[in-house]
């Protein structure tokens, strides 16, 4: 399901509906969306304006990583809840011998694998994000030193909400699976949540 396509509206009822997905990996990487159309609206507003003419530069660079998570984010929100559904569809598989419970096991886990590096990619996307914003929210445009502030928040949702889905699966397998993620988890962590709040101190140093 290619979530963009729906409504605002649509997309909250599927959210909030019984089903297992969407859930808050899509809505982590929908999140990261909302907060690079914020970052491209407050470069959009600096460029060219030669009041803010100091962050044309980075706002150009922001503008050019922002289009970018806006795409991303929705590949992402769309494949978060594909490999749930398949890590679901594992779990019927037949295991009435040895041979079906060996197949439906590694079937399962691997699934559950490739279900925790779609988010840990939303997370990764998520910090690069702030890490521009850092700049942007210094020199960009000061009429919108708000919107950096909100899409600051977004990303920083985005990332940590990612973060969530990416521990949860790999709770479920084996300490030998997904090692460089579970490695990267603290340390993307800890990095979202210094970059969010040096994002913060600028903004309100500036409103």
């Amino acid at each position: 399901m290619d979530w963009n396509e729906l409504t605002i509206n649509q997309f909250q009822e599927a959210l909030s509906s019984k089903n297992p997905t969407p859930g808050g990996g899509t809505a982590s990487a929908l999140a990261l969306g909302q907060s690079a159309s914020l970052v491209a609206m407050v470069a959009n507003l600096t460029i060219g304006n030669e009041k803010w003419s100091e962050g044309w530069e980075i706002s150009d660079d922001a503008l050019k990583l922002a289009n970018k998570v806006k795409k991303e984010s929705a590949r992402l929100a769309k494949e978060d809840s594909d490999s749930f559904n398949k890590v679901m569809a594992a779990f019927k598989l037949p295991k009435n011998t040895d041979d079906e419970k060996e197949i439906r096991r590694e079937t399962i886990r691997n699934c559950t694998l490739i279900a925790a590096k779609i988010p840990y990619e939303t997370a990764v996307l998520g910090l690069d994000l702030l890490k521009i914003m850092v700049p942007l929210s210094l020199l960009g445009n000061g009429n919108a030193i708000s919107d950096v502030g909100v899409a600051a928040l977004l990303a920083s949702a985005g990332c940590k909400g990612a973060l969530f889905n990416v521990e949860i699966n790999l709770n479920s397998l084996p300490e030998d699976y997904g090692l460089e993620m579970r490695e990267g988890m603290e340390l993307i962590n800890n990095e979202c949540r210094t970059t969010s709040k040096e994002i913060m101190h600028n903004v309100k140093d500036r409103l």
